[in-house]
């Protein structure tokens, strides 16, 4: 019986732990960087690494890793969030929310947003670049 309770708690929170990493965020548009709104702050959140291909300029780079050591140098304005992948552009805007950050949209650096229509929900299988 405490086995069967134990088991279902730790299935619960691995459930949790999965749909943070993994699961959309909800209320967020996919836009391409080039049709952003003036009014948003574009935060990279790419490891610098991989900003050489497509580097934006009045970005503010700070990789996901780095998001808490730098709050102070966000400011307190609506954001766009410029990721590499869904699962960085997932951690990276709950965190941001989490510290109270309005994020308004999205992009992914290998996506345009066109295949989705601009909308926020995003088919997150990844296209190999050799095929």
């Amino acid at each position: 019986m405490i086995g069967g309770s134990l088991l279902l708690i730790f299935l619960t929170l691995f459930i949790v732990a999965l749909y943070r990493r993994y699961g959309p965020v909800k209320g967020v548009l996919c836009l391409p960087v080039d049709q952003v709104p003036n009014r948003l702050l574009i935060v990279d959140l790419r490891d610098y690494n991989e900003i050489n291909d497509h580097m934006f300029r009045h970005a503010l780079h700070i990789p996901v890793a780095y998001i808490k050591r730098q709050l102070s140098s966000i400011p307190r304005q609506p954001l766009h969030v410029v990721a590499q992948d869904a699962v960085e552009k997932n951690i990276g805007i709950r965190l941001l929310r989490r510290y109270g950050y309005e994020v308004k949209s999205y992009s992914i650096a290998a996506c345009d947003c066109q295949e989705r229509g601009r909308t926020s929900r995003w088919n997150i299988t990844k296209r190999s670049k050799t095929a």
